[in-house]
């Protein structure tokens, strides 16, 4: 079996001119559309109408519900958060409210209580899964990866503990935005 340290995200797009730094230097850059991985900065491009429509989908219930009770705040994509040795961007993420620091003029020195990943067409499963585990080792409690293509939504708890949820199904923010549903078809409307 594959260990998380042997997996590698390949991207042959990555411009070679890009300037090699540490995370400190990049956590303190205003370098902006990146995620820092492993010392190399990785693009982050445009995403399509699907992904912006099913982001949407989520993220205006997910907000209401998180704002309306007093539980932390919901960030869209652009804002970066330090995932162990990484600043990753996720397409959305929640945050509870003990967790948010006082200096909001950079990433987030911690990961998200819970993080949404929608698959996009030029995505490798070995990039998302990567993404996912990174997330989970740094202590990110709940992780949805939507996939527009089957119309569906793994979430992860743990390493071990993945549930596939279909169009049939609703989602929960479980312990983590208790109380938060949504079905999973109307992700996908």
């Amino acid at each position: 079996m594959e260990t998380h340290e042997a997996r590698q995200i390949s991207n042959d797009s990555i411009p070679s001119d890009l300037p090699k730094m540490t995370l400190e230097e990049f956590l303190e850059s205003d370098l902006e559309g990146y995620e820092y991985i492993k010392g190399e900065l990785i693009p982050m491009p445009p995403t399509s109408v699907e992904h912006g429509d099913i982001s949407m989908n989520l993220v205006s219930p997910l907000y209401l519900y998180v704002r309306d009770n007093h539980l932390g705040r919901v960030y869209v994509p652009d804002t970066g958060f330090r995932v162990g040795e990484r600043v990753l961007i996720p397409d959305i993420a929640f945050i509870s409210t003990d967790r948010i620091p006082d200096d909001k003029s950079k990433a987030f020195p911690v990961p998200p209580d819970l993080a949404v990943e929608v698959v996009s067409p030029s995505d490798t499963l070995l990039r998302v899964e990567e993404k996912v585990f990174a997330y989970l080792e740094a202590g990110t409690q709940l992780v949805w990866v939507i996939k527009p293509r089957s119309k569906t939504v793994n979430v992860y708890r743990s390493e071990t503990d993945i549930t596939l949820l279909t169009r049939n199904d609703t989602l929960s923010g479980e312990e983590v935005v208790e109380g938060f549903s949504c079905k999973v078809a109307e992700l996908f409307e």
